[in-house]
């Protein structure tokens, strides 16, 4: 198990962020949803109504991208746009039940993966860690040895001679030759 305990915060973070981002898509699949039409639900069942211009102001992304993933939403029941009556030249887009449905959904995925939020800081980071471990091993194959250093073994190989080895404390990489030599890196490698 890598000792993400020790860590810097910036580490954790950034580590956990990946994980549970492919955690989520992985859930929101079964769904058939992205995480752009969360987010743009979410704006909707909260907002109301908006057109797509707004709609993608208030999710920070371009009108174009927005028009990609409400043709998406549009596609599977979940939004609906019609023309703005004050403005025919825009259409309003109005979440559906259906679209309620699954946010809903959405948001009980997104609950289950992190909890509900309401720790401490030391509880965080000792949940960031967690979330690295437990999501990290499916995804890397993770040796570590009795010292703490934690080595990347590939997938599809048994380790080699010259497996990298990251240093907890310090992000150097460091690669062990078969004749026990070591040449050191500076910087991380992926935990």
């Amino acid at each position: 198990m890598p000792q993400n305990s020790q860590w810097p915060t910036n580490r954790l973070l950034s580590t956990a962020a990946r994980l549970v981002e492919h955690a989520w898509n992985e859930r929101l699949a079964s769904l058939g949803i992205t995480h752009a039409g969360v987010m743009a639900l979410d704006v909707l069942g909260s907002q109301g109504g908006l057109t797509q211009a707004r709609l993608a102001q208030e999710v920070r992304v371009q009108a174009q991208t927005m028009g990609k993933t409400l043709h998406r939403l549009e596609i599977h029941g979940h939004v609906t746009r019609s023309r703005s009556v004050s403005d025919r030249r825009s259409h309003l887009v109005v979440i559906t039940d259906e679209g309620r449905r699954v946010l809903q959904e959405a948001t009980r995925l997104e609950e289950d993966l992190l909890g509900d939020g309401s720790m401490s800081d030391e509880q965080l980071r000792a949940a960031l860690a967690h979330i690295v471990t437990t999501l990290g091993g499916t995804r890397w194959k993770l040796k570590v040895d009795d010292d703490g250093e934690v080595r990347e073994v590939a997938s599809d190989s048994a380790p080699s001679s010259e497996t990298p080895v990251v240093q907890a404390a310090t992000g150097q990489v460091q690669t062990v030759g078969a004749d026990g030599a070591t040449e050191s890196q500076p910087g991380e490698a992926r935990p």
